[in-house]
């Protein structure tokens, strides 16, 4: 068990001893044990251990977060909730929680031993992706050396590591039969594996170099019955909540700088197949550069649109597209035309991210900042690579969670 699984069920056990000393209730005890350690989850504590104000700040947002969904799932089941319930599970969060969450990550820092890789590749070829590799991992990967391998040398240079791992295909040829040997000995990886498991992205690079057999994994990518039902589902809570919102904003547009107060743009969607991108107005009606879209673009802002774009109330008219199906709750986010156009002359691979439907938010978005340059989207287009070929339903749910947490705490792409 990993340390956020053991974490984790730190938590659910914790809240749920708290729950049900307080109301004696076995079923609330179980639902609000849950609805708790997933707005800790969505709110990313199991990852931000090592920054203690950060991860203490985010306990007690989580919490609060988590009560209120408890407080509106209440209303008509109405479980009588005792208010030592409140009090105990608030002080459990404010006191026990971060002191464990850290004890733990300390002790899994020590405990964890390191693990030594001997790279089969060029030094100044991997250089760059295997240094973040390291970074990533806190010091617990090392690769002790790069070899343009012969047999002699491999069976050499092997003994300082614990691990082999393979960056090239073509060098790995030459040493093919003494590596399935030594693989009754050392662990072999290859660098897909470990750059996708650390880094959560796929770079580029890492596909020219296992080319077929990225080509093999997006061949078989594709949408799923269940993601649809998530969809529907989702669209249509999302209609309901946020049509106030909407309204509201709507008529604040129309005082401000009149109409459209809809946003009509052609954006590229799913097989390159074009679709009307619809959203909230939050910029005012000036001329925009065709060339460069973006330019400009935070002096163009509406008083309104600054309110709505950090809280992303001006992407809420897409759960209707969501619902008619021309876009996902979650996936790489539509492109204009202009930008897709530069992008798939200069990205290899770029099409890849457009095997499955545009989405309102997207593994990118998390984990990547704002991008204008080539080499940013490039970058940007790394992480949708790794959600296309890696989409579950798991995975939809973390990034629908844990966007939450991306616009409270004003993080990732805008």
């Amino acid at each position: 068990m990993n340390m956020s699984r053991l974490l984790f069920a730190i938590d659910f056990i914790s809240f749920f001893i708290v729950s049900f000393l307080a109301t004696n209730s076995l079923v609330f005890s179980m639902f609000s044990s849950l609805f708790l350690v997933l707005s800790l989850f969505a709110f990313r504590t199991y990852e931000n251990v090592e920054v203690k104000n950060d991860h203490f700040l985010r306990i007690i947002v989580s919490y609060f977060f988590g009560i209120a969904i408890i407080l509106i799932l209440n209303l008509p089941f109405d479980f009588h909730i005792s208010k030592f319930f409140y009090i105990y599970s608030f002080l459990l969060a404010i006191t026990l929680l971060p002191i464990v969450h850290f004890a733990i990550y300390k002790f899994a820092l020590v405990k964890t031993p390191v693990k030594r890789y001997l790279v089969i590749g060029k030094k100044e070829e991997f250089y760059d992706i295997l240094s973040e590799i390291e970074e990533k991992s806190k010091g617990k990967i090392e690769f002790v050396d790069f070899i343009n391998p012969t047999p002699a040398l491999l069976k050499e240079k092997v003994k300082a590591a614990d691990r082999v791992l393979v960056c090239d295909l073509e060098l790995e040829e030459y040493v093919k039969d003494d590596l399935e040997i030594l693989s009754n000995t050392y662990k072999v990886e290859y660098l897909p594996n470990l750059v996708e498991k650390v880094l959560k992205r796929i770079p580029i690079k890492v596909i020219e170099k296992f080319e077929e057999y990225y080509k093999i994994s997006f061949r078989n990518v594709s949408e799923s019955p269940a993601k649809r039902v998530l969809d529907i589902f989702g669209s249509i809570v999302g209609l309901i909540v946020f049509s106030p919102f909407m309204l509201i904003t709507a008529i604040a547009i129309l005082i401000e700088d009149g109409r459209p107060v809809v946003f009509r743009q052609k954006r590229v969607g799913k097989n390159e197949n074009l679709f009307e991108f619809i959203k909230l107005r939050s910029l005012k009606n000036t001329k925009i550069d065709k060339n460069s879209p973006n330019k400009d673009i935070e002096k163009r802002v509406l008083k309104i649109g600054k309110i709505i774009r950090k809280t992303r109330i001006d992407e809420t008219l897409q759960f209707w597209l969501v619902l008619k199906g021309e876009m996902s709750l979650v996936g790489p986010r539509p492109e204009m035309v202009e930008y897709h156009g530069m992008m798939k002359g200069n990205i290899p691979f770029y099409t890849y991210r457009l095997l499955l439907k545009p989405g309102l938010t997207g593994w990118a978005q998390l984990n990547y900042k704002h991008s204008s340059t080539l080499e940013e989207y490039k970058i940007k287009t790394e992480y949708d690579l790794y959600y296309v070929k890696n989409r579950n339903i798991f995975l939809d749910l973390q990034i629908i969670l844990q966007t939450l947490e991306a616009i409270i705490w004003k993080r990732g792409a805008r």
